[in-house]
């Protein structure tokens, strides 16, 4: 796509939301502002969004629907209000007919519908990339019923180009408007290219299940629909159906006899379990993609959208829990400051108290007195205050945490999220936490060391480079011991 075909198509779109209210962030400051004025509405309050925006990225089909899920991603740019208006867009487009897709599945597989399947039934659910049938397939000797997924034809270039289209405004954006550079506005529209790419392959969700079925394989609280390799393609995943009740359908879970508590328990420690232990995470939990099934065991559906976390983004999410759970705001605070996440132009002590000023009111209180909501505005407050770099899979995580912990509300209004996440927690910590963290421990909880106490954060800085730096750090070390005579510290 040349510059003035993406300029001709930007300019359609952005007249589309000529009358819509526009949060404040993508209006240009300096230059620009008052012409941009006289057409766009706009809001001066971040959190305050009309609902004409969301609307009018509705109209404009479903790789707009899209972005405006991952603005909900997206608080620190738009505003919480914003967030939730947009989180609640609906990714529901007609269905494509049947005949389409047993041609696509023809097409995948070079064998017609009827050679595949015993059974290929209607369309039981559609979105904008794919849509669902059930039908039923011989399997070891029985017949078993599976979800077929099927991707919509022409999904690929609709949006190809209308990507081309959210890179050109938000680098126009960007240019007039230092706060969406700060946030790597435009670096955000590139995570959710990759994150639709991944969707557009189904050979992809389904790996994403299987990794996470290796995963969870030692657990007897919650289960993955097996994957019918045979019979997955880019185009085309046939997955497990499995039979249960919606964890959104709370009076049938409470006619069947399930204790609603221990459902919001399971449901909260399967996430921390998937983000903290092995890094790789449902990023779409929401009532329609959990069920339970008639053993009582939490099913998870749709892996669609899936989140990664490395070890140092596995580590940082750790330590915030425990610093929350533990009132430690000074370590979480040396975690922002050694993770590089916040500017060096900041103090530790004045972002320590800011942290305090979140948790100390989560002290002794339960889900019902606590707003999530509240606590993350908060947190997006401060990184502002002192500068700190975004960071996307975070992002992610924090509102997939949200919605889980909303889920899990609405089972059990007393659900107590800290108790619930401080086994996991603590035993992510003491497994797992790295030799330079666990040594800076050690060398705490020896008395006397005095200034060698001090200078620990800058040798862990050093020992976390090179592994020839840990060695000499731990052999200096243990000369020093052995000379102060500290053998009973061992």
């Amino acid at each position: 796509m040349n510059f003035f075909t993406q300029l001709a198509n930007s300019t359609k779109v952005m007249m589309t939301f000529i009358g819509s209210d526009i949060p404040e962030v993508f209006i240009p400051k300096g230059r620009g502002a008052f012409l941009f004025s006289l057409f766009f509405n706009k809001k001066k309050n971040k959190d305050v969004i009309g609902k004409s925006f969301s609307s009018t990225l509705t109209k404009l089909g479903p790789s707009y629907i899209k972005l405006g899920q991952f603005l909900a991603t997206r608080p620190d740019i738009i505003g919480l209000n914003a967030a939730k208006e947009l989180s609640i867009l609906q990714d529901e487009v007609p269905a494509f007919a049947r005949k389409e897709a047993e041609k696509i599945i023809s097409d995948e597989f070079g064998l017609s519908v009827k050679d595949l399947f015993i059974e290929f039934d209607n369309v039981v659910a559609a979105a904008s990339i794919a849509q669902v049938h059930k039908a039923k397939i011989e399997h070891d000797g029985k017949e078993i019923h599976v979800a077929v997924k099927v991707l919509r034809p022409g999904i690929e270039d609709k949006f190809n180009r209308d990507f081309q289209v959210f890179y050109f405004i938000s680098g126009l954006l960007e240019r007039f408007n230092s706060s969406l550079k700060r946030l790597k506005f435009a670096e955000s529209i590139e995570t959710l290219e990759k994150s639709v790419d991944l969707e557009m392959d189904l050979r992809l969700e389904a790996a994403a299940i299987s990794e996470m079925t290796d995963n969870l394989i030692d657990s007897d609280e919650f289960i993955l629909p097996n994957v019918f390799w045979d019979k997955t393609s880019k185009k085309v995943l046939t997955t497990e159906w499995i039979d249960g009740i919606s964890v959104g359908n709370k009076q049938a879970l409470i006619d069947k006899g399930y204790d609603l508590g221990n459902i919001a328990r399971i449901i909260i420690q399967s996430f921390l379990t998937q983000a903290l232990r092995h890094g790789f995470f449902h990023a779409d939990m929401h009532p329609g993609n959990l069920f339970i099934n008639n053993d009582g065991k939490l099913v998870m559906v749709d892996f669609g959208i899936m989140g990664r976390l490395g070890n140092k983004e596995q580590n940082f999410l750790a330590e915030i829990l425990w610093g929350l759970i533990t009132r430690d705001y000074k370590r979480t605070a040396e975690v922002h400051f050694d993770a590089g996440y916040v500017s060096d132009k900041s103090r530790m002590d004045e972002f320590s108290q800011a942290l305090r000023s979140i948790g100390e009111p989560l002290t002794g209180r339960n889900a019902s007195q606590i707003s999530m909501a509240r606590v993350l505005a908060q947190l997006f407050d401060i990184t502002e205050q002192f500068d700190m770099k975004t960071r996307p899979e975070l992002l992610l995580l924090q509102k997939t945490m949200v919605v889980t912990e909303g889920v899990a509300r609405s089972l059990d209004p007393n659900l107590n999220m800290w108790d619930i996440s401080k086994p996991i927690v603590s035993d992510w910590m003491s497994n797992t936490l790295s030799p330079a963290e666990k040594f800076k421990d050690t060398m705490n909880s020896v008395s006397g060391l005095g200034n060698m106490i001090s200078q620990i954060p800058n040798i862990i800085d050093k020992a976390e480079k090179t592994t020839t730096d840990i060695i000499s750090i731990l052999d200096r070390t243990a000369e020093n011991k052995n000379k102060r005579d500290f053998k009973r510290y061992k």
